[in-house]
């Protein structure tokens, strides 16, 4: 999770990146273009553009894999934008947010808010514990 949010982003960046989903996802499939793609079905590496945006589509066998596949936030039900502002701020926030805090200022229910940050935290956790060679694989993790 650090790995997605390494470097310091400035505020501009921070405002467009949780201004829309459709930003976050392509910070996520920029992100994982960056590992390169191996298909989850059959381990090809070629692909083109799937039907949705920002997603991937096997060449070999034709499977589809969205940007969020294979990181924290995949089958996250509530806008992504929002749960990268929870993620965001619970990697390098300056501040402890509770989750009614989240709650308030994204109009979701205290309860999704409080689930997606401990989600977070222990991905965090797991983190902390793999040796530099396991850490190499983000997905891996981040799948949890």
């Amino acid at each position: 999770m650090n790995a997605i949010f390494k470097k310091e982003l400035s505020s501009d960046q921070l405002k467009e990146l949780f201004q829309n989903d459709d930003k976050c996802l392509e910070f996520l499939a920029d992100l994982k273009e960056s590992e390169g793609f191996i298909c989850r079905k059959c381990g090809n590496t070629n692909y083109c553009s799937g039907k949705s945006p920002h997603s991937r589509r096997c060449t070999k066998c034709k499977t589809e894999e969205s940007a969020t596949t294979g990181t924290i936030f995949h089958n996250c039900k509530f806008p992504v934008s929002k749960a990268f502002y929870i993620a965001y701020n619970v990697c390098k926030g300056k501040e402890d947010l509770s989750s009614y805090e989240f709650a308030r200022r994204l109009s979701l229910r205290q309860m999704t808010c409080w689930n997606f940050k401990t989600k977070i935290q222990h991905a965090l956790q797991q983190m902390d514990t793999l040796s530099d060679g396991e850490k190499l694989s983000i997905n891996k993790i981040l799948t949890s």
